[in-house]
């Protein structure tokens, strides 16, 4: 049997999503849209209200979520997404405002990332890593730089 909150918050978000972004160190997020776009590790997955659940690798890149006519875009390095129940909930272990990520910054994580060793397969790993958070950061610089 539901109880009373429960009652509440199904029709709170009766045709929205909450969207629930989550880092090591605090809730980033916790807010009601209409729909969002997560940046999977192989593409973007775009999430409406009734969508089946899912578990899926998050990529690093740009969350995107509109509400009306406004949008509100954060970068979101690796991690997973869950969507259940018209709540996504986004493990990352950093996000923060995309308008933040300047091209600047996506060249030193590029140029950091080309540093690190190869030697080994976990150093090769970390490296991959580091490369794919540098061309998603890369990605939502050249984005700010157009918008």
């Amino acid at each position: 049997m539901p109880s009373n909150v429960s009652n509440i918050q199904d029709e709170k978000l009766k045709g929205k999503l909450r969207c629930v972004v989550v880092t090591p160190e605090k809730a980033i997020l916790d807010t009601v849209v209409d729909f969002i776009v997560v940046p999977m590790f192989d593409g973007e997955l775009g999430v409406l209200p009734g969508r089946a659940p899912i578990i899926g690798r998050l990529g690093a890149g740009e969350l995107r979520l509109k509400t009306g006519t406004t949008a509100e875009r954060y970068f979101v390095e690796a991690g997973f997404v869950q969507v259940r129940s018209n709540v996504v909930t986004v493990l990352t272990s950093h996000a923060r405002k995309a308008a933040e990520v300047t091209t600047d910054l996506a060249t030193k994580a590029a140029a950091d990332a080309e540093a690190l060793p190869s030697g080994n397969v976990a150093e090769r790993a970390n490296k991959a890593k580091a490369r794919d958070l540098a061309a998603g950061m890369k990605r939502v610089a050249a984005r700010n730089a157009s918008a």
